[in-house]
């Protein structure tokens, strides 16, 4: 591992990294913010998984993500949303390709040989971390996104509801399956045939698995991708399931990090109760 960058913000660090990935057979850079806290003590994780077209530095400099973390003593790690580097496989289009792995495991070519940021943001990294900065209990995870990152995060937890103790989402797609934001990706990284996609879905999830705590949404109902994103599913799916969550549809806001900047605050808290116990 090597040290890109750091900058001291809030009393903490805000850090830049790469490493070699073994999970996704190339250089890989993701970014942690450490806060002061961590001077006394290990202190927990939030885990920000970024959309479409991002990378690890879109959270991390328009999220305000710092000033959060440092009031209530979490640490949050920004990984990429794709592999990159010349040899990987990439498409024309901004919603497949590089900035667009959708956090599962690619089984089909030309995306297999890099494309498995599930195993890389479920796996390697966490073990990276514990390895590398001892100022971090894992074992304290959180996890959140905004889009395809929301998506991330809802069907990471709900899929390892051992793993990770809460879960938020901005703005995430909420029903892939039956979604265009979706059903391309999963198709060409997954393949064509839909029983191979899996438990990709969070609104099925949470209707054949639910979740063990509150469920943590926000949307702007000023949303130019709300056909896409289909929050009224994972809504339908926590009514049919009883799950316990709280969707707010926030009126005006749109898909922008001025959305996920104005709410980023509450997120943080709501995190915070459940990792700082």
């Amino acid at each position: 591992m090597e040290t890109v960058s750091t900058n001291v913000s809030f009393g903490g660090t805000q850090g830049v990294y790469s490493h070699t990935s073994q999970a996704c057979a190339c250089d890989m850079t993701f970014a942690v913010y450490t806060p002061p806290q961590a001077k006394n003590g290990p202190v927990p994780v939030l885990y920000w998984l970024s959309g479409l077209t991002c990378t690890h530095a879109n959270a991390m400099e328009k999220a305000g993500a710092q000033r959060a973390a440092a009031e209530h003593g979490v640490a949050v790690i920004f990984p990429d949303t794709s592999p990159r580097g010349d040899d990987v496989a990439d498409d024309e289009a901004y919603d497949l390709g590089k900035g667009a792995g959708f956090y599962v495991d690619a089984t089909q070519s030309p995306w297999a040989p890099n494309f498995s940021m599930l195993t890389y943001v479920r796996d390697e990294l966490p073990a990276l971390l514990k390895a590398n900065f001892p100022q971090l209990d894992t074992t304290r995870a959180g996890v959140s996104g905004h889009s395809m990152g929301g998506h991330g995060a809802l069907t990471l937890a709900l899929n390892n509801p051992d793993r990770y103790r809460s879960v938020s989402a901005f703005a995430p797609i909420c029903n892939p399956h039956g979604s265009d934001w979706g059903r391309k990706q999963l198709s060409a990284y997954l393949g064509e045939d839909e029983s191979a996609w899996g438990d990709t879905d969070a609104s099925k999830l949470v209707q054949d698995k639910g979740w063990h705590d509150e469920i943590l949404v926000d949307q702007g109902d000023g949303d130019n991708f709300l056909d896409l994103l289909k929050t009224k599913s994972l809504i339908d799916a926590c009514d049919a399931r009883g799950q316990a969550a709280t969707i707010t549809m926030r009126p005006g806001y749109d898909h922008s990090y001025y959305f996920v900047a104005s709410f980023f605050p509450e997120h943080m808290a709501f995190h915070a109760a459940r990792l700082t116990k």
